[in-house]
Order: C-alpha cells, then sequence, then structure tokens
C-alpha cells in the first residue's frame, strides 16, 4: 500500500468527498488483494458498497423553486485573527446545535463574507443553499410577501444539516421608514421579520449585507450573531497579499517568487483594498506579466496599487526598496540606480 493512498484517503475524507473517498479505498483494497489478504479486501470493499448505497439520494435532491444549490469551496481563506476567532466560535454553535441559527455577515465588499460561508459549509459538512433573490422580487401587489413565505417553507422542508445564505439581504430587507422605494419592498421587508419570528428549523440561515447602516434595524435585531467583516489592519492585508501572490505563484515557472520584495510592494501602499479586489489586482499582475521577466509582475502589482510606474527611484528609496528591489522593479541596474541616486 502507498503512502499517496493514505494521503488521498485522508484529503478526500475531511474534504467530504465520497466519490473521491470511495476510489482511494478501492485502491487500497486491491492492493491488499494483491498482497494475499483476501479477507481485509473483502471487508473494504463491502464497506464501500454500503456508503455508495446512500450516493443516489443525495443527487436525486429535491428541486426548489426559491433555493440553489451551492458548492461549498475548497480554496484557502486568509483572515485576521479577530474575524477567524469569531468564525471558530460560530463553527462550534452550529456543530452542537447550541440555539445559534441566524447569522448576518456584514461589512465592505470583497472581505470574505460570502467565501467564509461556503468554507463554514465545507467544515461543517454541510449542504449549502443560496438564496435566489431574483425569483422573489415581483412587481405585483403581495406577490413579494408570498414569495417569501414559501422560500421559508423550503427552508423548512430542507431540514437539518444545511446552511442557507441570503447573500446580500438589503436586496429585500432596506430600512422600510427611510427608504424611497415602492411599497410593495416595504412589505417584503415586513414578511420577512414575520417569517424570522416564526422560524423553527434546525437549519442555519447565514445572511450577509454591504449595506449594514441601511438595513432595517428591526430585521438586524433577528440575527442571533452578527459579524463585522470590516476589521482588517494594514498588516492583515499585507500578509493575505502574501498569502494570495503565494498560491498563484506556487506553480508558474515563469514567476519568481521575490517574497521579500513583493512584501515591501504591498507595505508601500497605504491603504491596501479588501481581500476580494486585491486578489483580483495580484491576479491580473501574474496574468499579464512579461513571461521573459520573471520580476515583472511586482512592477505591474506595484502600479495597480499606486496608480502609476515605480520609475522615481528617490520615492522608491524613501519607501524602504533597497537597490536590489529598485533593480527588481524598475529593470535598471543596480549600479545605474546607485549612481543617480548619488548624483
Amino acid at each position: 500500500m502507498k503512502r499517496s493512498d493514505i494521503i488521498d484517503l485522508i484529503r478526500a475524507h475531511s474534504e467530504h468527498d465520497d466519490i473521491a473517498f470511495n476510489n482511494a479505498a478501492t485502491v487500497i483494497a486491491k492492493d491488499f488483494e494483491a498482497s494475499g489478504q483476501p479477507e481485509l479486501a473483502s471487508y473494504i470493499m463491502a464497506l464501500v458498497a454500503r456508503t455508495r448505497t446512500f450516493v443516489p439520494q443525495e443527487v436525486t435532491e429535491q428541486e426548489y423553486d426559491f433555493l440553489e444549490r451551492v458548492i461549498s469551496s475548497n480554496s484557502s481563506l486568509p483572515l485576521p485573527q479577530a474575524i477567524a476567532n469569531d468564525i471558530q466560535g460560530l463553527l462550534n454553535a452550529l456543530s452542537k446545535d447550541a440555539g445559534i441559527n441566524t447569522v448576518l455577515f456584514y461589512g465592505a465588499s470583497g472581505t470574505g463574507k460570502t467565501e467564509a460561508t461556503k468554507q463554514i459549509a465545507r467544515i461543517l459538512g454541510y449542504q449549502l443553499y443560496a438564496v435566489d433573490f431574483n425569483q422573489i422580487i415581483d412587481s405585483k401587489l403581495g406577490e413579494t410577501a408570498k414569495n417569501i413565505a414559501k422560500v421559508f417553507q423550503e427552508i423548512h422542508d430542507v431540514g437539518d444539516g444545511a446552511i442557507v445564505l441570503f447573500d446580500e439581504i438589503d436586496a429585500i430587507a432596506l430600512d422600510r421608514i427611510n427608504q424611497n422605494d415602492v411599497r410593495e419592498m416595504g412589505r417584503a421587508t415586513s414578511a420577512l421579520l414575520k417569517e424570522f419570528d416564526k422560524l423553527d428549523t434546525r437549519s442555519a440561515i447565514i445572511a450577509t449585507t454591504n449595506l449594514y447602516d441601511k438595513l432595517d434595524p428591526a430585521l438586524a435585531r433577528r440575527f442571533d450573531v452578527q459579524v463585522n467583516f470590516n476589521r482588517y489592519t494594514h498588516d492583515d492585508l499585507v500578509e493575505i497579499g502574501e498569502s494570495i501572490a503565494k498560491t498563484l505563484t506556487k506553480n508558474n515557472q515563469a514567476i519568481k517568487n521575490d517574497s521579500r520584495t513583493l512584501k515591501k510592494v504591498l507595505q508601500s501602499c497605504p491603504e491596501l483594498p479588501w481581500p476580494g479586489t486585491l486578489k483580483n489586482l495580484i491576479k491580473t499582475s501574474v496574468a499579464f506579466s512579461d513571461p521573459l521577466n520573471p520580476n515583472d509582475y511586482l512592477r505591474k502589482l506595484y502600479q495597480r496599487l499606486h496608480g502609476y510606474e515605480p520609475e522615481s527611484l528617490e520615492l522608491l528609496k524613501s519607501q524602504g526598496f533597497t537597490l536590489r528591489e529598485m533593480e527588481v522593479l524598475t529593470g535598471v541596474s543596480r549600479s545605474t540606480i546607485a549612481r543617480t541616486l548619488k548624483e
């Protein structure tokens, strides 16, 4: 039996991938068969056959009008310690039925609210559903409220072991007093409040919003837990940028892993964007870089963060870049840079 087979088995289990788990177990069973241990091989295959009987039930799931099945995320999600602690506490509460089943994630766009929800579903092994607001909102009088009632009936039908995502819940739950929208939206918010009050499911509901200040206060109070995703310091964003770049450049032979210069590029920007935007900037810098210049992505990232090319040697020096790092960013030789700065 190969070590890689054991690793594949453990990975499949940790990712709740039943198909990959069964495949890895089958390979191990065949190895036992080949090594003269048919009884052990038969026992493993009997267990695999038992688990496979449950797969069709997952595939032939009920179709819903307003809930869409979402694939949980396997990608890494670096978070500040304060937010990570809240997420861990939430995982603890959801895993032991502590009476916490309505959660509000609020913060600016790109802070990781939706991605965190996907990660929570993956870690707990829960099926994730998202509410399709485009299907809910209806211009006809009273229809939106009826649709909301149907949504919560579907949430009830889903049963235990699921997370339902209300992504950007402000689409139907803005402040009823201050909004200038049609009255139908006010009715929608009122209907949402009533459904939350009579919620009787153990399925978790996680809502996200970029407009917390405009969210109806009565609805905000309905959530058992609220998590603020705006708690990123500049150092947090630098570390996240480093993590993102490391992942994107890991298997790219055309990119040189210069973590020291990368960190200084990130540190040189006084106001780094939120993680979602930062990831896009790093991703495009890597994608658009010159394949013949392994350091070109660093120059492009500097330009995207600052809005100008790294051409001023005096500025780069004041930002703490060494002669070698200035050479990387500008393409000018260290000797020329040293002579220019001396003059």
